[in-house]
């Protein structure tokens, strides 16, 4: 069976002693400048009226909500019993597992405690974010690629590669097809729409909608963990995370929709 060839990248870019500098660990640095620069900017355009200091306080509280609930969300979904027994696993991040629906989590808890000190409604800030939460997604698939970590199932397709300690046979690069659609295909489709300002919640709508039904379809092509196989029938618990994800993207256009026809209907 014929396979691709898997670059093998070192994990860590370089290191001082016991300090090591990982490609994981810079594409979260990566993605959060770019994201916020993308932020900067719809903040003028769409004249949201963020001051310079607002700006900080959403990258420290977006990076510390991404972080803390990543790595939460991780333990609870995929490790529960790890974290019952041994709680203090929770902060050996080293040993890997973070958890995307745990993020989002995290976000969004940070982005409501901004909302009230800062004074702008959350939706507002979160359709900021959302236009720029693509690239995130994009540099962290990256990572997760060069790690050879959360490969696909075995496929017999020509571009299948064989990945280390997944087995000799060929599998789907499911990291690099999160990374063309969850960041690239869906950071086009979010600048697109950005282009003009629209009611809140709209644009977190769309990110929502448009990552659970790209997340939930690229879920048949990715290996379940092998701890836990399939939860629901052939379902993956990565598909059952991102159903309310997709609910949540829904009903926000859906609201979006009936404010923008009332308003009109008022008029």
């Amino acid at each position: 069976m014929a396979a691709l060839t898997y670059p093998v990248v070192d994990p860590v870019i370089f290191s001082f002693g016991p300090f090591a500098v990982r490609w994981y660990g810079l594409a979260y640095v990566a993605g959060f400048i770019v994201a916020i620069l993308i932020v900067a900017r719809l903040n003028r355009s769409w004249e949201v009226g963020l001051s310079e200091d607002d700006l900080f306080s959403m990258f420290l509280y977006g990076s510390l909500g991404l972080v803390i609930g990543a790595r939460v969300g991780y333990m609870l979904f995929y490790a529960l019993p790890q974290l019952i027994s041994d709680p203090l696993s929770l902060f050996r991040t080293t040993e890997g597992g973070m958890s995307f629906h745990g993020g989002l989590a995290g976000i969004i808890i940070a982005g409501y405690l901004l909302s009230r000190k800062i004074g702008v409604p959350l939706l507002r800030l979160s359709d900021l974010v959302a236009a720029g939460a693509p690239v995130g997604i994009f540099f962290g698939r990256l990572a997760n690629f060069i790690n050879g970590e959360l490969w696909g199932r075995v496929t017999e397709v020509p571009w299948g590669m064989v990945f280390p300690g997944a087995g000799p046979l060929p599998r789907h690069p499911s990291q690099l097809y999160e990374a063309a659609l969850e960041g690239v295909v869906l950071f086009v489709v979010m600048f697109l729409l950005a282009r003009r300002k629209r009611p809140d919640g709209e644009m977190s709508g769309w990110l929502l909608t448009f990552y659970g039904v790209f997340r939930f379809l690229l879920e048949f092509v990715r290996e379940p963990d092998a701890h836990l196989g399939a939860v629901l029938g052939p379902f993956s618990m990565g598909q059952m995370l991102t159903l309310p994800v997709f609910a949540v993207g829904v009903w926000l256009l859906w609201r979006t929709r009936v404010s923008s026809e009332s308003g009109s209907g008022q008029a």
